[in-house]
């Protein structure tokens, strides 16, 4: 249902429908039951890198944590199609990751 005073959601609050907007609260005898929609939120992990298998191209990147001079690298795309992929680096030596965007 609908605030009829400001036209947005009505929400149900202690047995009757509460406007967020105004602040009207509305009771919904002879009105249709209300539909509640409850939403659970996913917890997403991406997984960047795991164990390094197979052979990984290398590149000559310093590492930040030990200062070694080779790292693997891949590309993932970890933001929105329309932008650029991210280079994500494993140290050779400490097994270090880090990014580059």
């Amino acid at each position: 249902m609908f605030c009829p005073k400001c036209k947005c959601l009505l929400y149900p609050k202690d047995g009757k429908l509460f406007c967020r907007k105004c602040g009207a609260e509305h009771d919904p005898s002879g009105a249709p039951r209300p539909q509640v929609i409850k939403h659970k939120s996913r917890d997403r992990e991406l997984a960047v890198m795991d164990a390094v298998s197979g052979t990984l191209p290398t590149a000559d990147a310093e590492c930040p944590s030990c200062g070694h001079g080779k790292a693997y690298w891949v590309l993932r795309q970890t933001r929105a199609a329309d932008e650029p992929e991210t280079r994500i680096f494993r140290c050779v030596k400490c097994a270090h990751s880090w990014r580059e965007y």
